[in-house]
């Protein structure tokens, strides 16, 4: 396992290589909880030389280990670590995506307004199915990338892609709070 890096924290800290895990949209949790255990045990301030450095380190750490554990923004640090763009420079989504959204999105509200408890939990079963669809399409677009050498068009399609995801996202959230 590497060993975290003495650095000031940059606007692309590595969750990957602060964690000591190698760079990968397939994360296995129990190894995620367990290089995070062996980083914060080395930061505890009865183990470490310098208690502020271990402070701002540990902050950096706990980050790491947030990002990896939510699918979508682990797929987000990876998307811009392989050198493909971040969410505020591309904003494209897959060809249709929008149009059917706002199409999902009225019926939903409709169903949200009219108190249509069937029809509102049809739509957060849907909402549920596509998160889970994007999930699978960022795993496979990863497996690409890697294959293909992190090619741009791969890296492009990931970035709609995960854009799309977000949108599903929000409904999810909106959707929730009812």
């Amino acid at each position: 396992m590497q060993p975290v890096p003495d650095r000031p924290q940059s606007p692309i800290d590595d969750p990957f290589a602060l964690l000591g895990l190698d760079r990968s949209f397939r994360i296995d949790q129990p190894a995620l909880q367990r290089a995070w255990l062996q980083r914060t045990a080395a930061l505890h301030p009865d183990r470490h030389p310098d208690p502020v450095q271990a402070a701002s380190l540990l902050s950096r750490v706990n980050r790491a280990k947030s990002v990896l554990e939510d699918p979508e923004q682990r797929a987000n640090a990876l998307l811009v670590l392989l050198g493909g763009p971040a969410r505020e420079q591309d904003k494209s989504l897959p060809d249709g995506f929008l149009t059917g959204m706002m199409e999902a999105r009225q019926e939903a509200e409709e169903a949200l307004h009219s108190a249509d408890a069937p029809a509102l939990e049809r739509w957060k079963q849907w909402a549920r199915d596509e998160r889970e669809n994007y999930h699978r399409q960022t795993a496979a677009l990863f497996d690409r990338a890697v294959s293909d050498g992190a090619a741009p068009d791969t890296l492009r399609q990931l970035r709609a892609t995960l854009n799309a995801w977000r949108y599903i996202e929000r409904m999810i959230e909106q959707l929730s709070e009812t």
